[in-house]
């Protein structure tokens, strides 16, 4: 359990600093009370996460080996286009995963009334990060780490990372955006998910 609560934490962590669900948490905490922001992104978060570990423990009935060999090839092609996206990218944060937070945002504020109650706050923090999360590497990873890992364990290290980025992005994001360096994220990312198949590999040997 320490290890699937270990390999959440971290996997999540590293992985959504500098996402698309960061931004939006940065740029909803700038228009509205952050307490409110963090408690719709940090809910849609763990609604995520819940869903993928029981996606995956649904994937853990299929025969130990095919999710043994689909969790190392994963975890290396994920780590390899990461290592790949990152030497193709400036030092500087990617404009372009800014520009659609922006425009998430944006489209929410104008379908929504103008003068917005809490309760309508939290569900469009709810709602933009559950739709930004969907398909996200994270939660593929989450599903292959609920799968050949203790449930419990990558449930509770994985909500845990995404109310530190969650907390991060509403607290301190403005300050910290412009000083986020993808590159560098993305090459840290690809190196962890590299490590993660390496000991599945040798864990199943």
């Amino acid at each position: 359990m320490l290890t699937a609560f270990t390999a959440g934490l971290l996997l999540i962590t590293v992985s959504e600093l500098g996402d698309k669900t960061f931004f939006i948490a940065v740029i909803l905490a700038m228009h509205h009370p952050r307490r409110l922001v963090f408690i719709g992104v940090t809910a849609a978060l763990a609604a995520m996460t819940i869903l993928s570990v029981l996606f995956g423990q649904a994937v853990s009935l299929l025969p130990k080996v095919y999710i043994h060999y689909a969790e190392i090839i994963l975890f290396l092609a994920f780590g390899i286009k990461l290592l790949y996206d990152a030497s193709k990218m400036s030092a500087a944060c990617d404009t372009e995963v800014v520009q659609e937070a922006e425009a998430a945002v944006k489209k929410a504020d104008l379908e929504l009334p103008k003068q917005k109650t809490p309760l309508a706050i939290v569900i469009e923090a709810f709602i933009l990060t559950f739709m930004a999360e969907w398909g996200d590497r994270t939660q593929i990873a989450t599903i292959a780490l609920a799968a050949g890992n203790n449930p419990i364990g990558v449930s509770i290290g994985a909500i845990l990372g995404h109310a530190i980025c969650a907390a991060i992005a509403v607290i301190g994001g403005k300050m910290i955006a412009g000083r986020i360096s993808e590159r560098q994220l993305t090459f840290v990312g690809g190196c962890l998910f590299l490590v993660f198949g390496v000991v599945a590999a040798i864990e199943g040997a």
